[in-house]
């Protein structure tokens, strides 16, 4: 400001050059009459820093528009800018800003969390080509109730992210498992394959054997995979639906009982199949990705089926099969079924086989284990 002043007066002295002046005071021409013109027009703080925002904004975010990101955001605070800008595009707001100019808004609006984005790095991200072709089945854990506790169990198609399920459960016990399951197949058809961790009451946790509610499902002819023990990033899709779920709703409610958590949870699941863009879907919805499957549920169970020439065991009680005078454990989950023992390259060796899938192998060579 001194030096504005000082310019302007020597530049008021008669016979002065403006311009030499100017370039005696490294300014161009047009600040030096600039300087000139404010101090002329008489207001005493001429020579303080003018505002440099435009009169007219054109581009700017009408109110009415940030308003509604701003209320979008309320009922969704973990949506970015990128899933606000194709929410409000999909429900035909006129005049929807760029997901940057979003992200500004609710910077603004004290509405972003810094330190998050400035961590959130896009993943790498693999999907089966097709729905149906892999659904993914997981426990979320276990939820404190006013005055019990809630197991969430949830179901997810690999390609769309499409929620299947999200049921709220008293116990992680395989009945109940299978009937939810049945459930969605009856409304969804069969899948090609079900990918779940090794824990009960699906996995056996490496303790060898097939469960129950795997043997069923092979019985369907679907196919039951096992991601590596310790290492959820196997099933990172899921997991992700489960941190989702967690932001959303579960981090922030508490239920009463289990069927008040399962009609929120059926209320999130609306949303999140139908209304949630989802990123690693190009913004799309999960369920425009998604279709049933084209495998219907067989009310009855195929029968099992061997071959006529095949040596054919019951497994009894405790989980064995008698085989060449001996008794071999085989699997407490298929108590009550018939499995195949088929010879294998090595001599007294041979495979146990439960409808197609290999479930424990004899050595005759080696003390058996019952």
């Amino acid at each position: 400001m001194e030096l504005r002043e000082e310019f302007v007066r020597f530049a008021r002295q008669e016979g002065v050059s403006v311009r030499a002046l100017c370039a005696q005071y490294t300014i161009s021409p047009t600040t030096g009459y600039k300087w000139l013109a404010r101090a002329r027009e008489g207001d005493p703080d001429w020579a303080a820093d003018q505002c440099r925002r435009p009169h007219t904004s054109p581009s700017q975010t009408p109110p009415g528009v940030e308003a509604q990101i701003v209320a979008l955001r309320g009922q969704h605070p973990s949506w970015g800018g990128r899933k606000l800008h194709h929410r409000l595009v999909a429900e035909g707001v006129a005049a929807v800003p760029a997901p940057s100019t979003i992200t500004g808004i609710l910077r603004r609006h004290g509405l972003l969390d810094a330190e998050h984005s400035q961590a959130h790095q896009a993943p790498q991200r693999f999907e089966h080509p097709v729905p149906n072709a892999l659904w993914q089945l997981d426990f979320m854990g276990h939820l404190p109730m006013v005055a019990d506790r809630v197991h969430p169990l949830t179901l997810l198609d690999d390609h769309s992210r499409f929620a299947l399920g999200v049921f709220a459960c008293a116990e992680e016990k395989g009945p109940l498992v299978q009937a939810h399951l049945t459930g969605v197949f009856r409304r969804y058809g069969l899948p090609a394959a079900i990918l779940t961790d090794n824990g009960p009451p699906w996995g056996t946790a490496g303790q060898g054997g097939i469960t129950r509610v795997e043997a069923w499902l092979l019985r369907l002819g679907v196919e039951v995979w096992h991601g590596r023990p310790y290492h959820p990033q196997t099933q990172g899709k899921i997991e992700r639906l489960h941190r989702t779920l967690a932001v959303e709703l579960t981090n922030t409610q508490r239920f009463a009982d289990v069927p008040s958590a399962q009609r929120a949870f059926d209320a999130w699941r609306h949303g999140y199949n139908l209304e949630r863009p989802h990123e690693a879907l190009g913004f799309a919805v999960p369920a425009a990705r998604y279709q049933p499957s084209a495998v219907p549920f067989p009310e009855t169970l195929p029968p099992i089926d061997y071959e006529p020439d095949e040596v054919v065991r019951k497994v009894r009680g405790q989980g064995a099969i008698g085989f060449a005078n001996r008794s071999y454990f085989i699997s407490r989950g298929l108590i009550g079924l018939p499995v195949a023992v088929r010879p294998t390259t090595t001599d007294g060796v041979f495979a146990v086989f439960f409808c197609h899938r290999q479930v424990a192998i004899i050595n005759l060579t080696e003390q058996p284990t019952v």
